[in-house]
């Protein structure tokens, strides 16, 4: 069973004990108790000394030791004040001055997705689509026919040429199907939200001409009505579907070997990066009950914070049982709803309030009925769940706080519910300030503004861009809360990489993007750390160096709060700690 565990609820939510839980009341010292001189009641078992600790903890910012007890810190203090709790059996790390942060916290990715990301075809570094058609003919040759080749990260705004033929500046299936004759293939698009496919996977799926375009999702066709093979949003789970039908048919022994190799990769890249604890963005029950008994095995060894991806229906019979506070010692939490209510900048599937400037016939696409997303809201703040609405277009975002405004008013006795937009990119001017006014959390990638940056004005024009897109210091002048992250495997899941594009705007090309809006160092490491954590309820246990909480660090080679900015990507993970365990480290 999943001990340690507590239903613990925002202000005037429903609180109560989950079936599988019991209490772990969480107790922060004094401030006095972190200073030098006071006695350990019996030695650590771990002391970090040596270094130059950021804490993240305004009362007591910047120290040179620290001892870990078990799972927790038990004093944050000077070099000469670690003394005492150093005792024959305690392990000493000296750390030569290295920086030590609090464990980074992902605020917005998909874990089990990164862990298959790495077990299919990696398009992200590609030049062109004529490099990708031929790493996936390469593929095929390796495999017998009638295995679906799949593959992710392909975008048509980052390379070097544009694919000819083409339809609405993405490439068309001709030349992949001509290739793999024999086997389906399946290219998701770095967004998530698109796909390309070659014929014989538009065969199987059942697709024609005739073929209508699902609600919140579009079949891409040619200017004489032939299909394309890219599918945009809700149309992808037309082929999507197929692949699953074919994976259903894995013995269980080979669904559980793909489940642990997915968790597995997953797990090393976030702890080689200073990754402790991880916001998975939907997960559907089945998932959850997987994560569940890999807890109680002991074979999860990165914190979830996770938010269900089911349909109002299946919620509806199922929130009671499935809220779940610190399952395994801190290690699985569910007690959030994921909701996507538009698609991605990049497939042109943001649902915005003018047309794009590169595709003036369209504002994107609306992927959930607004009606539907008001019911789960209803669930959600009936059963004392956080709601995480995926909105990126500035028309999705400003539905968005319209749905979460009338329940809340609806619901005046409930207070500090802590609902959060997922991405937040492109916003009306007018609507930043009702972020902080309602409460809501600005769950977003710095990443994407460098990464997305090179097309952005070419997709939504000058003016929009520069009044609202990406808009951190914005948010943060308006009182808003910014949650950091990289929306993994849509971006490396790389904190390095999103501090330095917090704090720099730079894109590859090294131009800023609208630096105006920039962070401060101290910023970026707080929406990677604390905001992170209360964000998602954890402020108490993550998220700074303090007595009391749990002892996930990370240790880094230099010090990102003085280096020149460009030395921040370059910054390696030296050693990372989850709960007093060394679980990654480059020193021996």
């Amino acid at each position: 069973m999943c001990g340690d565990a507590v239903r613990h609820c925002p202000q005037n939510s429903l609180c109560r004990l989950s079936a599988c839980c019991k209490v772990a009341p969480i107790i922060l010292l004094s401030t006095a108790t972190w200073t030098a001189g006071v006695p350990a009641a019996e030695p650590a078992d771990l002391v970090l000394t040596d270094a130059k600790v950021v804490t993240i903890d305004d009362r007591q910012p910047d120290a040179e030791a620290i001892a870990i007890k078990g799972d927790r810190i038990v004093a944050v203090t000077t070099g000469a004040g670690i003394s005492p709790w150093i005792g024959p059996k305690t392990r000493v790390m000296a750390l030569d001055g290295r920086l030590v942060l609090p464990g980074f916290i992902e605020g917005h990715g998909h874990f089990l997705g990164l862990g298959q990301a790495k077990m299919i075809l990696d398009l992200t570094t590609a030049d062109s689509w004529d490099e990708i058609v031929q790493q996936v003919a390469e593929a095929s040759r390796k495999a017998p026919a009638g295995t679906w080749i799949l593959g992710r990260g392909w975008h048509q705004s980052k390379w070097s040429k544009k694919p000819q033929p083409s339809v609405e500046g993405n490439p068309t299936h001709e030349a992949l199907s001509e290739r793999t004759p024999d086997h389906p293939v399946l290219l998701t698009h770095a967004s998530g939200h698109m796909c390309i496919v070659n014929a014989l996977a538009l065969r199987m799926a059942g697709l024609n001409g005739a073929t209508p375009s699902p609600p919140g999702g579009e079949i891409l066709r040619d200017a004489d009505g032939r299909l394309t093979g890219v599918l945009r949003e809700t149309a992808t789970e037309l082929v999507e579907r197929v692949v699953e039908r074919q994976q259903r048919d894995r013995s269980p022994q080979q669904k559980h070997e793909d489940l642990l190799a997915s968790v597995r990769l997953a797990a090393e890249e976030c702890l080689r990066h200073g990754v402790t604890s991880f916001q998975d963005a939907g997960a559907s029950f089945a998932l959850v009950d997987s994560y569940k008994a890999l807890v109680e095995q002991g074979q999860l060894p990165v914190r979830l914070w996770v938010m269900l991806h089911e349909d109002n229906d299946s919620l509806a019979g199922k929130l009671e049982d499935y809220f779940l506070v610190g399952c395994g010692n801190q290690h699985l939490t569910v007690r959030a709803i994921k909701r996507l209510v538009d698609g991605a900048l990049g497939s042109h599937g943001a649902w915005m309030l003018e047309p794009y400037e590169d595709l003036p016939t369209s504002c994107g696409l609306n992927t959930l009925p607004l009606e539907s997303l008001r019911a789960t809201a209803a669930l959600a703040i009936d059963h004392g769940y956080q709601l995480c609405v995926h909105a990126i277009g500035d028309r999705a975002n400003r539905e968005v706080l319209n749905v979460y405004q009338q329940t809340f008013e609806a619901h005046p006795t409930r207070r500090d519910l802590r609902w959060r937009v997922e991405h937040a990119q492109h916003l009306h001017p007018a609507d930043i300030p009702r972020f902080a006014q309602l409460g809501v959390i600005a769950s977003m990638q710095a990443v994407h503004a460098t990464s997305d940056g090179p097309y952005v004005v070419t997709r939504l024009g000058q003016r929009r861009s520069q009044e609202g897109a990406y808009a951190w210091k914005s948010l943060r002048e308006a009182g808003a809360i910014i949650s950091n992250g990289t929306d993994v495997p849509v971006e490396r899941v790389d904190p390095m990489a999103g501090i330095y594009s917090a704090v720099t705007r730079k894109m590859s090309n090294g131009e800023p993007f609208f630096p105006e809006q920039c962070m401060t160092r101290q910023q970026a490491l707080r929406s990677y750390t604390l905001d992170a954590a209360y964000a998602a309820f954890e402020e108490n246990l993550k998220g700074s160096i303090t007595v009391g909480k749990l002892a996930d660090l990370v240790v880094l080679s230099d010090d990102i709060l003085t280096i020149p900015e460009e030395r921040i990507p370059e910054t390696e993970v030296v050693c990372t700690i989850v709960g007093g365990k060394v679980v990654f480290s480059l020193v021996q």
